[in-house]
Formats: structure tokens, C-alpha cells, sequence
């Protein structure tokens, strides 16, 4: 990998820290999601007349990736109900990256190196080991957490192979982001009403700055995949748990523990194999 793609791909996670720090005290984060996902499918109406259209080849992964991104935004909210914050998200993120690296030499033919192959490893042990307490992985809705990070693997490795053949990364990063985002409000309404979507909450500017946030840093990762493997891509994105570690430091008032500062550490290194 460039200096260029570690150093935007990190800029990326640090992204994906930020908003997910900005919705961690949302009290309806399915609410939240739409909200943001609708932000999302606007900015991109916008942007796209602007661009030209992706290749056809790519649109078939797009419409895939958009359908894998709700089924990994509403096993999320519902980890988030059954879980605690500080497990779920590392072990959501920590559990993606070897699954991208195996998909990605199964479906794109990838071969990864093996000092890549280890870094990887570190990576996804180091985010690993921020989501174990008591010793344990145990906690209540772990089915919903893996089966979150198995939508982040799948998505990323379809449009990893979808921006390939789309001729233009930033066109098909709006025009997959724009399908996922009408298929959410869409989904909402299924599950509950118009009426309740539409409503106004002291949250919204959150959620709507949420939605610009993880549509820029994803854009971001997107463009990494068409320079760099999948799997060191997406470990480096899942570094993001690192910087949730700090910001929550900083700004929320959370702890540094030695397990912690142990889980940076092996982040670290597998960051440094990867580059």
C-alpha cells in the first residue's frame, strides 16, 4: 500500500470514529440511521448530476451494496439494544477484516502477501481484545454483533469489486450511497410510519451531520479499494476503534486501562505490517 491510501484510509477511520461518537448517545438509533441515510441519498441526488454514470457492469454490485448496508444497519441497531456500546463496536469491527480478506481472494482473486496476511491478524486481535471484559467475548445479542461484522465484510468486499468495473470511484460511491439511502426511509416505514419519521427531535442535526461524516469517510474507502487489497484496506478502516478509544478519552470522559493501551499497541503494529 502508498503512503497516500494508509494515510487517507486512516483519515477515513478517524471519520467513522467521529460519527459514531456523534450518535452514541442517540435513544432511537433505528430513527437515527434514516435520518442519516437520508442526509446521505440527498447529498448524493446533488452530487450526481455533476458525474457521469458508473459503468453497467458495476450496477449490479451497487444495488447489492446498498441492500447489504440496511441488513448491516438493523443488525447494528439491534445489537446496540441488546448490547453495550463498548463491546459491540470493537467486536463488530474487529471480526470483518480477516472475513474481507477471505472473501476478496475467494470472489476477486486477490492474493495477499503474508507480512499483509499478519498485520491483518494484529489488527483485528487488537480490536478484539477492546471488546473483551471479564475474560470473555459472552454478552447478550453477540449473534447480531457477528452477523454486523459479516454485512461489513460482505459490503466491502461488493464494492471493492463493484468500483472496479465502474470506471468512476466517486460515481459509483454516490449512486450506491443514493440507492441505500432511499431504501432505509423505505424500510422505516414498513416497520413503523411516515408520521414518526417526519417528526422533529432535538437529534436530527446530529443525525443529519452523521450521515455527511460517514458518507465522506466511506467515499474515502471506497477509492482506497481500487488502489489497494481489501483485506489491508479494511483493516486499516477498523482502526477507527482506536480513535474511538481516544475521542472517548478526550471528550467522554472514559478510562485508558492497561487493556486498552494493549489493544492500541497491537493495532499499532499490525498497522505498521500492513504499510
Amino acid at each position: 500500500m502508498t503512503t497516500h491510501i494508509i494515510l487517507l484510509t486512516l483519515f477515513a477511520a478517524m471519520l467513522h470514529a467521529i460519527w459514531n461518537t456523534l450518535l452514541r448517545g442517540g435513544t432511537d438509533r433505528l430513527w437515527s440511521m434514516t435520518i442519516m441515510c437520508m442526509t446521505i441519498a440527498f447529498t448524493c441526488a446533488v452530487i450526481a448530476l455533476f458525474l457521469p454514470l458508473p459503468a453497467s457492469a458495476s450496477w449490479q454490485f451497487a444495488l447489492l451494496s446498498a441492500l447489504l448496508h440496511v441488513g448491516y444497519n438493523l443488525c447494528l441497531v439491534r445489537s446496540y439494544q441488546c448490547g453495550d456500546l463498548g463491546q459491540t463496536y470493537p467486536i463488530a469491527r474487529g471480526s470483518s477484516p480477516l472475513m474481507v480478506t477471505c472473501a476478496a481472494a475467494i470472489f476477486a482473486g486477490e492474493k495477499i502477501e503474508f507480512n499483509t496476511l499478519g498485520g491483518i491478524t494484529l489488527v483485528s486481535a487488537g480490536i478484539l481484545i477492546l471488546a473483551v471484559k471479564g475474560g470473555e467475548l459472552a454478552m447478550p445479542g453477540l449473534q447480531y454483533t457477528l452477523a454486523t461484522g459479516a454485512f461489513i465484510a460482505a459490503y466491502s468486499v461488493v464494492d471493492g469489486m463493484g468500483v472496479r468495473v465502474s470506471g468512476n470511484s466517486l460515481s459509483y460511491t454516490v449512486w450506491m450511497s443514493a440507492l441505500w439511502g432511499v431504501l432505509m426511509p423505505a424500510l422505516y416505514i414498513a416497520l413503523r410510519d411516515s408520521k414518526s419519521l417526519l417528526l422533529w427531535r432535538p437529534g436530527l442535526r446530529r443525525a443529519a451531520a452523521g450521515g455527511l461524516v460517514s458518507l465522506l469517510a466511506y467515499g474515502i474507502i471506497i477509492y482506497a479499494m481500487t488502489a489497494a487489497p481489501m483485506g489491508a484496506v479494511s483493516a486499516l478502516r477498523e482502526t477507527s476503534v482506536l480513535f474511538a478509544a481516544v475521542l472517548g478519552y478526550l471528550f467522554l470522559g472514559e478510562t485508558l486501562t492497561l487493556r486498552k493501551m494493549l489493544a492500541c499497541t497491537v493495532i499499532a503494529a499490525g498497522t505498521l505490517m500492513i504499510g
